[in-house]
């Protein structure tokens, strides 16, 4: 098994009381174990079907990040769970998200673990967050779990504000290249179309090949906006279907630059999440299946996956990654060091901030690259439309003062 699975179940507590719920395991008998160890004991288990991927809006994970650094202040100054949870609730401004997270004090306060309160709202916290909060209960130390959650969560925003701020400028750039060839074909061609109608014959071929453009664009230009909008839906439905994401999964990591600098960001973020749940307690084979989960490219998932599942059953770590042949060398040799010394989750903390700079570097060198070029291409394609033209006025020209 590659993740932990969800269970449903009732059990009855020591006062009689009937309790229901979800609790995460690896297996049946682990679940119940887990079940057990809340003081409870089962009747009822089952594991219930694996709900749609579905995570919050950008601005209810950025609360639920500041919730958990708050909660873990809070729980260090002395306040009970439930009262430190509903001052952290409270700075939320969120009103739509404040409300989702009134469920989770409610639930605290009928007597669920936090962990168990986490793992019911799958939008606002992942499996590893809740993980990472059992391991704290478990071990009576929630308030550093929290912390070291924080954390955690912080490092994975910054890398993803790191990317999307590198990108914001090629990608502007590109969209401002397109507008200006379609504005030059929509409504700067079409003007010399009109002055050379009735001549197309001697017209150069690149003039022609523009004149052309320019009223497709003008017919059916539409339509291929909405083609593209088609085709764009399309793609997102494709990129539902597993066999189809990881077929293009395994082409993005192909490509040049492109595809090292992926595998770099998801190992980053791998890292980080296996460094801090294994210092939070999470045993080792449920550590690395769930921070799986926050790995984007599917078939490093999966080869992931397969790792862990033969964690299970008692193999090593180092040499299933370096077979594996997903991750960088570097990250291999961290592996391997941090498993030899038994400082695993340390050395995976110093990887990811090691990748963090390399992440950081590579994307520097590949805006380097797609500004310049960007802006050569938008300048020979401009330049090619008004020589173009040119020419054709100018042979236009020559030809009438021959007449």
């Amino acid at each position: 098994m590659s993740a932990a699975t969800a269970y449903r179940y009732r059990a009855i507590r020591p006062d009689g009381t009937a309790v229901a719920g979800e609790i995460a395991g690896a297996s049946r008998d682990e679940a119940m174990a887990r079940i057990r160890a809340g003081g409870a004991v089962p009747v009822e288990i089952a594991p219930v079907a694996a709900r749609p991927a579905r995570r919050a809006p950008a601005r209810a994970r950025a609360a639920s990040r500041a919730l958990i650094g708050e909660l873990a202040v809070l729980l260090r100054a002395g306040l009970p769970l439930d009262r430190a949870l509903a001052l952290a609730i409270d700075n939320i401004e969120d009103g739509a998200t404040a409300e989702a997270m009134l469920a989770l004090l409610a639930a605290v306060r009928e007597g669920a673990p936090l962990s168990r309160a986490m793992l019911d709202n799958p939008a606002l916290f992942s499996p590893a967050e809740a993980a990472m909060a059992e391991a704290g209960e478990a071990g009576g130390r929630l308030a550093e779990a929290l912390e070291r959650l924080a954390a955690m969560l912080e490092q994975a925003a910054e890398l993803r504000r790191m990317v999307t701020s590198a990108m914001i400028y090629p990608v502007a750039l590109m969209i401002i290249a397109v507008g200006v060839i379609a504005m030059m074909l929509l409504f700067v061609v079409p003007q010399f179309d009109r002055l050379l109608t009735g001549s197309q014959a001697q017209l150069p071929a690149a003039s022609m090949a523009v004149i052309e453009a320019s009223r497709w664009l003008q017919a059916d230009g539409l339509w291929a906006v909405l083609g593209l909008i088609l085709a764009g839906f399309v793609l997102a439905q494709a990129l539902a279907r597993p066999g189809m994401r990881a077929r293009i999964d395994a082409q993005m990591l192909r490509l040049p630059l492109l595809g090292e600098l992926i595998r770099r960001i998801d190992t980053a973020r791998f890292a980080h999440t296996l460094s801090a749940l294994l210092d939070g307690g999470v045993p080792l084979p449920n550590a690395l299946a769930l921070a799986q989960r926050t790995i984007g490219n599917t078939v490093i998932a999966r080869a992931i996956g397969k790792v862990a599942e033969g964690l299970r059953e008692g193999g090593g770590l180092a040499a299933p990654l370096a077979a594996s042949g997903v991750l960088p060398r570097m990250a291999l040799a961290f592996v391997r060091t941090g498993e030899e010394t038994s400082e695993l989750g340390l050395m995976l903390a110093r990887l990811g901030m090691v990748l963090d700079r390399d992440v950081r570097t590579r994307l520097e060198r590949l805006v380097a690259i797609l500004t310049p070029t960007i802006t050569v291409v938008l300048g020979a394609v401009v330049a090619g439309i008004i020589a173009s033209i040119m020419s054709a006025i100018l042979g236009f020209n020559d030809l009438a003062v021959s007449h």
